[in-house]
């Protein structure tokens, strides 16, 4: 396909037309192809030259990974696709059938494995969207294998028993298999059956990165699924990090404690009552979903987990706060709300509004806003509101209407982002036990309660480990802060 719109724009007399190959660098689904998988087949069709029918001339072909996010939206994402690649400079764009296999409800009365949209659907639209400006559209339409040259072209009317469909469902099947060329000279119609590739149909180290990838596709850890910065993390200068960022090997402790959980004072010396310490965990813009471990000897911080065992990431933006806890909080899960949730079985957590970054696993004192109570698949999660002292608008930022009042919109930004953010991972809405955040005496109570809590754990008021929630089982209170057992 590529190769022909090459062969189109020299029919419209351009001497030396230059292909641009733009893979998809952003977050993709888990069972997409990862990016490294696909860059690397590139380079073999690019290696292959035009001395294969799926080969591109290296000379006249140009590829750079694209940053951007796969969002799924169908036609719109076509436009977006075309006009960002306009103002990179492209004057012609490949559009064919983008939109395709995009299913419809699970919810819906009928029809509910039905495509979205037509397979044309997101070409018709892009020729008739305003702005698209001088950029052409290169249309194309399905390609079959011509069994005669074994090369992908349109198919003839007048032969169609020597074309072969390979749709993309089928190119998986086939990869999943391990399927193997076939003979160039006896190429069967059922290729499924035959369990093998006809031999033009893609470069043969190309698909053999692919069938590589499916019989390995369970070990995540192997794979680049979609760009991420390989650098390092940004800490707070009294820390000390192992592992790549990004990993599962990483991790992050604090030179002057021992544990960030229970150590660390809730609040700072010689400050009012509003006054708490914030544990930043995942700085302002950072995606990777970072957290105090509980179980792990010393309550370091490193990334969590999918249930898969890859790292977890945010996918529903990107974070417009800094985030991380106050120490020595514990939400109790035997202790239940108004509505008959527990708590999340964690230190409470904290949304800091400045306007810059906070180092990871930085001890920075924050005024106490105001809080958002969020229920997450059946528990309590409080959700502490707060300005960091060394924000450059915290001498005028005393409550959450102060804030409104220097970054309207800000509480509805919040409240949208503790309801959605799960639901570009499949998951349902959150909920918020109420749409109107705690006042600053309400939320010091919380704290307060939260703070009891902790001391019970830790055993400060005589509580016994026997009494404390068997979820806790597991966790390492061995700080001489806690339990002291080391």
């Amino acid at each position: 396909l590529m190769r022909s719109a090459g062969e189109d724009l020299k029919k419209k007399g351009y001497q030396k037309p230059v292909l641009w190959l733009s893979p998809l660098g952003g977050w993709t689904k888990e069972d997409d192809v990862p990016l490294d998988v696909r860059v690397k087949q590139h380079e073999q069709v690019l290696a292959a030259g035009t001395s294969h029918p799926g080969g591109l001339d290296p000379e006249t072909t140009v590829m750079a990974i694209w940053p951007a996010p796969m969002v799924y939206a169908g036609p719109t994402e076509v436009q977006f696709h075309a006009k960002s690649r306009r103002s990179a400079g492209a004057s012609f764009f490949v559009v064919g059938r983008d939109p395709a296999g995009m299913k419809g409800s699970m919810e819906a009365v009928a029809h509910q494995d039905d495509d979205l949209y037509h397979g044309d659907h997101g070409r018709y639209v892009l020729q008739n969207s305003p702005g698209i400006g001088d950029m052409q559209m290169l249309s194309f339409v399905k390609v079959m294998y011509d069994i005669t040259d074994n090369v992908m072209k349109l198919p003839d009317p007048n032969r169609m028993d020597d074309f072969i469909s390979i749709s993309g469902t089928k190119m998986r099947t086939l990869a999943r298999n391990g399927a193997v060329p076939c003979s160039p000279t006896d190429i069967p119609t059922d290729l499924l059956a035959a369990n093998c590739v006809p031999s033009g149909f893609m470069v043969p180290k190309g698909w053999d990165g692919v069938v590589d990838y499916y019989k390995h596709a369970e070990e995540t850890e192997r794979f680049i699924p979609w760009s991420r910065p390989r650098i390092d993390p940004p800490a707070a200068p009294k820390t000390t990090f192992e592992g790549q960022f990004g990993s599962t090997s990483f991790s992050i402790t604090h030179n002057d404690y021992g544990s960030f959980w229970h150590d660390i004072p809730m609040r700072p010396d010689d400050k009012e009552d509003t006054i708490i310490n914030l544990v930043t965990e995942i700085p302002m813009r950072v995606t990777a979903k970072m957290e105090v471990q509980k179980a792990v000897d010393g309550n370091p911080i490193s990334q969590d987990t999918n249930s898969d065992g890859s790292p977890r990431y945010y996918t529903y933006g990107t974070p417009f706060f800094n985030y991380g806890l106050i120490p020595q909080t514990w939400e109790d899960p035997d202790v239940k709300s108004a509505e008959g949730n527990g708590g999340d079985n964690d230190p409470i957590d904290v949304m800091e509004l400045g306007s810059e970054p906070l180092p990871m696993g930085s001890v920075t004192p924050c005024r106490v806003l105001g809080e958002l109570e969020l229920i997450d698949e059946g528990e309590t999660d409080h959700k502490v509101l707060c300005i960091a002292l060394t924000d450059k608008d915290a001498s005028r930022v005393h409550d959450l209407d102060d804030l409104e009042q220097i970054r309207p919109g800000t509480v509805n930004r919040l409240k949208d982002w503790l309801k959605r953010y799960k639901t570009s991972d499949g998951k349902p809405e959150n909920s918020l036990a109420s749409e109107y955040p705690r006042t600053i005496p309400e939320t010091m109570k919380i704290i307060e309660e939260t703070h009891l809590r902790w001391k019970a754990l830790c055993g400060k008021d005589g509580t016994p480990l026997s009494k404390i929630s068997s979820k806790t089982d597991g966790f390492d209170l061995s700080s001489p802060n806690c339990r002291g057992l080391y």
